[in-house]
C-alpha cells in the first residue's frame, strides 16, 4: 500500500489540477504492484505543490543554492536505513517532495500533467535512495523512472 499526503501551498495548482490528491492517488494505484514496493510494507510520503518563492527558500536553506528549482526531495532515511526497514515488513515514511508550479506553468507547458508526473515520480525515486550523481546512477534512476511512468500513463 502507498499513501500520499498532498498539500497545496499555491492555489495556482487548482486552476489546472482540480483535485490534486485524487489525481495523484489514481496514478499511484497504477504503480503499487511495482517491485520497487515490497508488498508487505506500507509506504507513505508527502507531496507539496508549491511555487518559486517557497522552493527557493528551501533550496537555499537545505542545499545552499539561492535559486528556485523544479523539485526538491527530502528522503526520511538513507538508502541503507531504508533497506533495513524494508526487511522488517513495516510502515515506512519515505519523505517529502516539493514541486514548483512556476517551473511547469501550463500556460507555457502544454504537457502540464505529463511534466508533473515525471517530476513526482523522479522525486519518489529519490525518496528510495537513488540519485544521479554519476552517469551509472543516473542511468539506473532513469530506468526506474521510465518504468513507473510507463505504468501510470
Amino acid at each position: 500500500m502507498i499513501k500520499i499526503n498532498v498539500v497545496v501551498k499555491d492555489k495556482s495548482w487548482l486552476k489546472f489540477l482540480k483535485k490534486p490528491e485524487y489525481y495523484l492517488k489514481q496514478k499511484i494505484s497504477k504503480i503499487k504492484d511495482d517491485r520497487l514496493f515490497k508488498k508487505k510494507n506500507c509506504y507513505a510520503f508527502s507531496l507539496s505543490l508549491s511555487n518559486s518563492k517557497e522552493i527557493k527558500a528551501l533550496n537555499k536553506k537545505f542545499r545552499k543554492k539561492n535559486k528556485p528549482t523544479d523539485i526538491l526531495s527530502f528522503p526520511n532515511q538513507t538508502k541503507n536505513e531504508l533497506k533495513k526497514l524494508l526487511s522488517n515488513n513495516s510502515s515506512i515514511y519515505l519523505g517529502d517532495i516539493i514541486i514548483n508550479f512556476d517551473k511547469i506553468n501550463p500556460i507555457t507547458n502544454k504537457n502540464f500533467k505529463a511534466h508533473l508526473d515525471s517530476l513526482w515520480v523522479h522525486g519518489l525515486v529519490h525518496l528510495f535512495g537513488y540519485d544521479h550523481k554519476s552517469e551509472n546512477s543516473y542511468k539506473k534512476m532513469k530506468l526506474i523512472e521510465n518504468k513507473l511512468l510507463k505504468k501510470i500513463n
